[in-house]
């Protein structure tokens, strides 16, 4: 079986905005033994968050960072600010009760205005702007579940409505509106708490790859170089989590999500952010573009399990779909964002596993990562100080209370990874190295081994192991990326191996093809 080339270039430039609009950082990697009070692994939003809050207690603090600041995830996003998150109300009255639903609104409302408010101390300019937030249908048949959704979230405390009124371009049969929530530059907002938590004697390497982590009274963290960091706290916030120390995979699942954007016609601002789960998931919201008073359009969907969608394919019909409904020029960007969902569908922070004392987690922030980083920030930092906030017990990961409602979705998570596990072995993607063309990849069994074979545009070969280090899944190409993914839990490796997403730490093996 032949590996189908692409067909045409891609629209926009393979580039997030807010990555292009910013510049670079350079932060040194960690080059000796340190010791400080709280050492945070993950340089994203909640991270950097958490790293933040702690050092306004007084405490050192040491932010690692396997590659640069706010360039992984966070970088990648599409920076709603916002505490309406789709239909999950509705969910957690029935499966937590009302006032986890509540609890969960209040927790991520704060968020929203925390942003603001720290905005406005610290003096960041990252484009933060109010504006209601929207999940919508365009199906009919649909509106009694918005309709629930908006009763739900109105009770939890939120100030939502329903109404078939938009400022999309396009009609739908019904949404819930949320006033006063936020969209901001990502990016912005986190250099320049970098650069606040720097004044405030934190410190942050980048390029520091955490590969160890020891439990005790201290805590010791190991970088991939050996090199140590002495903390009375730890706190992993690597989006995935790099360590399991309490059977966390089985309870996350990953997803890539695929961005384009344009700059939008005058006059032509929906006025808000949007998003349904119909047509493949659609995400609307704009941003400042240029210094005319212009409007960049991002349009986020064409979700997929990393490792298994056909991310070419997504971004043609995400392009495609966005032209057929918004006046927009030419496609300047095109990015894909990549998230982990809870099998009960509510973030993980806080104590790492029942056993821990030092160590702590945030992940699982399913799509909502901006608030849901900051809301952790300050909630690891209360924690640390021997605080408990009001929302916890909701988003503590030693949760037991939603163990059995878990069950069905963790079985089928699990069944998923399994296929995968033992699936993917029972075949190679082709016969053999001749059947990739120019810029693709794909799986080869040579002399017995899979390895994972990249022919570049100019026709040289690139082997490395197709097992990832993680567990041990087989990866597939991402030929849109151009990249490895793993589709157990979403590691992913440039065509050299690099590890370029978690959690994976260690890179894929390099293979010699016969005759090269």
């Amino acid at each position: 079986m032949a590996v189908t080339p692409r067909t045409g270039p891609l629209p926009g430039r393979p580039e997030s905005y807010w990555m292009d609009s910013t510049g670079p950082t350079s932060y040194p990697p960690l080059a000796e033994d340190i010791e400080v009070d709280v050492a945070v692994v993950g340089g994203g939003i909640a991270g950097l968050s958490t790293a933040w809050e702690v050092a306004r207690t007084g405490r050192t603090v040491a932010v690692l960072e396997a590659d640069r600041i706010a360039a992984g995830v966070t970088g990648y996003t599409t920076a709603k600010l916002s505490a309406l998150h789709t239909l999950v109300y509705e969910q957690l009255r029935g499966t937590r009760g009302a006032e986890a639903a509540h609890l969960y609104a209040r927790s991520q409302q704060e968020a929203v205005d925390h942003v603001a408010a720290v905005c406005a101390e610290v003096g960041i300019d990252c484009h933060l702007e109010r504006a209601p937030a929207y999940t919508y249908t365009v199906r009919p048949e649909d509106t009694d579940k918005l309709r629930a959704e908006a009763a739900a979230a109105r009770e939890a405390g939120l100030p939502a409505e329903y109404t078939e009124v938009t400022g999309l371009p396009f009609d739908v049969a019904g949404a819930v509106r949320v006033e006063d929530q936020a969209q901001f530059h990502p990016r912005a907002y986190l250099l320049a708490l970098a650069a606040d938590l720097l004044a405030q004697g934190g410190v942050i390497h980048e390029r520091t790859r955490v590969t160890g982590l020891r439990e005790g009274s201290p805590c010791r963290v190991t970088a991939e170089s050996g090199h140590t960091v002495t903390a009375k706290s730890v706190v992993v916030a690597t989006h995935y989590p790099v360590f399991d120390r309490a059977l966390l995979f089985a309870r996350l699942s990953a997803n890539r999500e695929l961005v384009v954007a344009a700059p939008l016609a005058p006059g032509q601002d929906p006025g808000g952010m949007y998003i349904t789960q119909e047509e493949g998931k659609r995400s609307v919201r704009t941003a400042p573009y240029g210094d005319d008073g212009g409007r960049l359009l991002i349009i986020t969907g064409e979700g997929f399990t990393p490792g298994t969608g056909d991310a070419a394919a997504g971004f043609r019909a995400l392009d495609a779909w966005m032209r057929e409904r918004f006046d927009v020029g030419e496609t300047a960007y095109r990015w894909a964002a990549q998230d982990n969902s809870v099998t009960d569908g509510v973030p993980m922070v806080g104590p790492f596993h029942p056993g821990a004392r030092h160590t702590y987690v945030a992940t699982g922030f399913g799509g909502w990562g901006m608030s849901g980083g900051v809301m952790a920030g300050t909630l690891l930092a209360r924690l640390i100080q021997g605080e408990k906030s009001p929302w916890a017990d909701l988003y503590d990961p030693r949760r037991l209370l939603t163990t059995v409602r878990e069950v069905p979705a963790l079985l089928g998570q699990q069944a998923e990874v399994a296929k995968h596990f033992v699936g993917d072995r029972l075949r190679s993607h082709v016969d053999s190295v001749d059947e990739i063309p120019a810029g693709s990849g794909a799986v080869v069994r040579v002399e017995g081994r899979r390895c994972a074979v990249h022919r570049d545009a100019d026709g040289a070969l690139h082997a490395v192991s197709a097992r990832c280090t993680h567990m041990g899944c087989l990866v597939a190409f991402n030929e849109a990326e151009t990249t490895w993914e793993c589709p157990c839990h979403g590691s992913r490796f440039g065509t050299d191996g690099e590890v370029l997403q978690g959690p994976a730490t260690r890179p894929l093996e390099p293979r010699e093809l016969p005759g090269s």
